[in-house]
C-alpha cells in the first residue's frame, strides 16, 4: 500500500514529527488541529466556540488539500477538556457540517495542547 501526505498552507504547519494528513487505502486521515491559526501559529483568541470554529476551518483546509469536503467525511473525533462545552461545540459543529453526519465519537481529557479547551480530527473516504 502506499500512502500520500497532504500539506497545505491554509492550515497549521505540523508542530512535530506528524503530517497534516495521510492518505492510505482510499482515505484521508488527518491530524488533530487545534485552534491555530494558521498565519500566526497562535492560539486564536476566544472561548470554546471561537476556538471551535478555527478547529474546524484548519480540518477544511486539510479535506480541500487532498480533493476532499465535509461529505466525505466518515468518522470524527472531539476532544473536549471540559464536556460542559459540549453543546456550544456541538453548535458549531453542526453549522459547519451541514448535511455531512459522519460517525462521531466524543472524549473529556485531562488537558489539549498549548490549553486549547477542543481539538479535533477526522476520517474521510475519497474513493
Amino acid at each position: 500500500m502506499t500512502t500520500r501526505i497532504v500539506s497545505t498552507a491554509s492550515a497549521p504547519a505540523a508542530i512535530g514529527p506528524y503530517s497534516q494528513g495521510v492518505i492510505a487505502g482510499g482515505f484521508l486521515f488527518t491530524a488533530g488541529q487545534i485552534a491555530f491559526d494558521p498565519a500566526t501559529m497562535q492560539v486564536v483568541d476566544g472561548d470554546v466556540v471561537v476556538q471551535t470554529r478555527r478547529v474546524l476551518e484548519n480540518l477544511h483546509a486539510v479535506l480541500a488539500a487532498a480533493g476532499a469536503g465535509w461529505k466525505n467525511v466518515v468518522r470524527t473525533t472531539v476532544f473536549l477538556t471540559d464536556m460542559a462545552d459540549f453543546p456550544r461545540v456541538n453548535e458549531v459543529y453542526a453549522e459547519i457540517m451541514g448535511d455531512a453526519r459522519p460517525a462521531r465519537s466524543t472524549v473529556q481529557v485531562a488537558a489539549l495542547p498549548r490549553g486549547v479547551a477542543v481539538e479535533i480530527e477526522v476520517v474521510a473516504y475519497l474513493g
